[in-house]
């Protein structure tokens, strides 16, 4: 059973880093094609694409009932997110930061997790109506993407991008997208097997590797769009994620059933605002993120990690 299991680890990685590249050259490519901004692109078809792990696993979980682990897979995910995603992605390659993520993606990013710790500490659960608030607060920020992609002046670098026909960056974009979700799935799959079999409990679970492996996607996607030079991708991807893992996956499960939010997701919320407040106070100076901040935040997970271990 755990040779199985590790043979899924190794065949998820596979198809998640190979669906990633063909995904940001179609997303790349496409953006090209009609002039869109490559901040929108991270913001909308990436981060939506890429958040296809996390909404199968809490929208199916809601409809058979079992909504409770809605918020760990989601909170967990967008932690990891930050932390370890863009703390990886520093590593390799200052990450310059758009003036509009800075200035508007960011802190919306912030508003919305603290509306969710309100909504979760206002009854322990979120209910059809938050959900709903939630898919407005969704909407608006669709509204928002429309306004910034019709001005179209805030596309950051401008990098070469490879020139495709406009079915084939489509059918890259839908081929790399169903190769890192079945990727992310089988990762998941061995990852959780591996777990049990080791005697791990299922909040640790929840809350790591199930978090981790939902936000694979995210992670191979933002580092390959950052090993291309498409930072714009890079950096939004990870913001546009977070928005909508919280405002789609946990609005539209809301309007399912309500989600039970449990005391102890607490501490992971406000664990998940502070991160914003990293990711936004480390890019302050230099507009960018860098190899140090990077450092800081992998340093912040090792330590977040303690913690539920320590549960």
């Amino acid at each position: 059973m755990i040779f199985v299991a590790i043979l899924l680890l190794i065949a998820g990685f596979v198809a998640l880093v190979k669906g990633a590249d063909v995904f940001v050259d179609g997303a790349a490519a496409l953006a090209g094609k009609f002039g869109i901004p490559q901040l929108v692109i991270g913001l909308t078809i990436v981060a939506m694409g890429t958040s296809l792990p996390e909404a199968a696993v809490s929208i199916t979980a809601g409809i058979k009932g079992n909504a409770g682990i809605t918020v760990g897979n989601i909170v967990g995910s967008n932690i990891l997110n930050i932390l370890i995603i863009l703390g990886v992605t520093a590593l390799i390659t200052n990450v310059a930061i758009q003036k509009t993520t800075f200035k508007y993606e960011i802190p919306y990013m912030l508003l919305i997790t603290a509306v969710l710790l309100v909504m979760g500490m206002t009854g322990n659960e979120i209910t059809f109506i938050e959900g709903v608030i939630l898919w407005i607060l969704f909407i608006a920020y669709l509204l928002y993407l429309y306004i910034l992609a019709k001005k179209g002046n805030d596309s950051g670098d401008e990098q070469s991008v490879k020139l495709y026909p406009v079915w084939k960056c489509l059918f890259f974009i839908v081929l790399g997208g169903v190769c890192v979700v079945i990727g992310s799935q089988f990762v998941v799959n061995g990852a959780t097997t591996i777990a049990r079999a080791c005697g791990m409990s299922e909040r640790f679970i929840g809350l790591t590797i199930v978090a981790f492996g939902t936000s694979l996607p995210e992670l191979v996607t933002s580092v390959s769009a950052a090993r291309k030079g498409n930072a714009g991708i890079a950096i939004g991807n990870i913001v546009g994620s977070n928005i909508f893992n919280i405002l789609f996956v946990i609005g539209t499960v809301a309007l399912i059933c309500p989600v039970p939010f449990e005391s102890r997701f607490v501490i992971d919320t406000v664990v998940a605002i502070l991160c914003g407040v990293l990711l936004w106070g480390g890019t302050i100076r230099h507009k960018e993120l860098r190899k140090p901040c990077g450092v800081v935040m992998l340093l912040c997970y090792a330590a977040y990690f303690v913690y539920l271990a320590a549960m």
